[in-house]
């Protein structure tokens, strides 16, 4: 009910916002809209206003607002008031308002977000050194070990650990080359990423060389706790030897309960705090939730703002690079997302709290309103694609010509619907499971 609840809100924010720009700049211009839907299919709440009906539909899963003369095959009469009787500068502005509606929400989603500060890993924007190997993972085998410097991946440079994540993300089981610097010379080496979670995202089995950090207290076992432990302490050694995040949990795990001395940073000062871990199932844990050692950000409104515009802009190169790696293989379909992963992830951002749920709202805004501008048509993209291809030609192209066109375009995003949608329901393990061909 969480994933449903907080689908439903995400997408009709971002529906909404897109309609609503259509629909403002449409009447700036006196373009009579007949209808302003949230959703598709039979209208389940209705109430009329002037000359627009305001509904909410039964497919919940986009919107629309219909104009008077929109059309050439509505009857168009010639009046002022319809769509077409405006001109192509008019025209384009009300096209192209929606996806800048969902542009403009990103920024303003994200700047609210990132002015209640943020918590930043410390390797995010660092080199890609290695600072953990797991065990039988691609990278063990490989024989990439502790201090590499990643080069590149697949021949594209990677100058942080961000890079890094972003390119491996894309490339599950696939033998990619992996360019990297050890003692002051380089090599390449074949690697396979495997795919994690049921987004399938590849993973090398590399960490970066930071100090694990606790982000919680469990309330069992107390261990941690019992010994003096609070959350944001930095844990740089246990027993004298440094560790990371992985090496943590191994010699945690490797106690079998015997008592360790963890070198603990706190507020710049060095603690010494002994503990025994405890059996919990088939593991032994101290109570605690880790991460990567992490700096809080605290922007003012103006820095936020320009927060914002930088994060989006990132997140748009990363969407213009993934739609191209869908054309040149680089991108595996099986990593596209439909409704059913939307309301997957919204439900896990929810259950964690606000700021998770509204940053997946801004990155979904950024990518409605830029995939809304690709020139496909039947997408507010195609049909300025098609109106700009007429005002080169000084012409308007005929109504079969234009279908024709259109079926193209919808051809297109009903093929992309289809994959997503089957992408969907392999994640769904039930159904999976009754795929026998897989």
């Amino acid at each position: 009910m969480t994933s449903l609840m907080a689908f439903l809100f995400v997408l009709g924010v971002l529906v909404f916002v897109h309609e609503l720009g259509h629909f403002v700049v449409a009447r700036h211009h006196g373009v009579r809209c007949l209808t302003f839907s949230l959703g598709f299919g039979p209208k389940l709440l209705q109430t009329k206003r002037g000359d627009t009906v305001y509904c909410i539909s039964a497919i919940p899963l986009g919107g629309y607002v219909k104009m008077a003369g929109e059309n050439p095959e509505d009857g168009l009469e010639g009046k002022d008031d319809e769509f077409l009787s405006k001109s192509k500068w008019q025209r384009f502005q009300v096209l192209i308002a929606g996806p800048a509606m969902n542009l403009i929400l990103a920024v303003v989603v994200m700047a609210v977000v990132l002015y209640q500060g943020a918590q930043v890993p410390v390797y995010e924007d660092q080199p890609p050194v290695v600072g953990s190997v797991s065990v039988d993972s691609p990278a063990a085998e490989a024989g990439i070990l502790t201090g590499d410097l990643i080069l590149s991946v697949a021949g594209q440079q990677v100058d942080s650990w961000e890079d890094l994540a972003f390119e491996v993300a894309r490339k599950p089981e696939r033998e990619v080359e992996v360019v990297l610097r050890r003692e002051n010379s380089s090599r390449t080496v074949l690697v396979t990423p495997v795919g994690r979670t049921e987004f399938q995202i590849g993973d090398l089995g590399v960490g970066p060389r930071v100090f694990p950090q606790v982000a919680g207290l469990a309330p069992f076992p107390k261990v941690a706790q019992a010994a003096g432990m609070q959350i944001g302490d930095v844990i740089e050694a246990v027993d004298g030897y440094q560790v990371t995040l992985q090496s943590l949990i191994e010699r945690i795990n490797e106690s079998e309960g015997s008592s360790l001395t963890l070198q603990v940073r706190r507020e710049g000062m060095i603690r010494d705090i002994n503990l025994a871990p405890e059996s919990v199932g088939d593991a032994w844990r101290i109570g605690v939730s880790l991460m990567p050692e992490s700096r809080v950000v605290e922007p003012g409104p103006l820095e936020a703002v320009t927060m914002s515009i930088q994060q989006n802009y990132e997140w748009s190169g990363l969407i213009f690079q993934t739609l191209g790696g869908l054309f040149t293989g680089d991108t595996p379909t099986s990593q596209l997302v439909g409704p059913v992963g939307i309301a997957q992830m919204s439900g896990s951002a929810a259950s964690i709290g606000w700021v998770p749920l509204f940053t997946l709202m801004a990155m979904i805004s950024i990518n409605l309103g830029i995939l809304n501008l690709l020139p496909i048509p039947v997408l507010d993209g195609g049909h300025i694609l098609v109106m700009g291809l007429e005002g080169i030609a000084r012409r308007d192209f005929s109504a079969q010509l234009k279908e024709r066109i259109m079926l193209a375009g919808f051809v297109v995003i009903m093929t992309l619907m289809m994959t997503v949608i089957y992408n969907d329901l392999t994640r769904v393990a039930w159904i999976e499971r009754l795929m026998i061909w897989r």
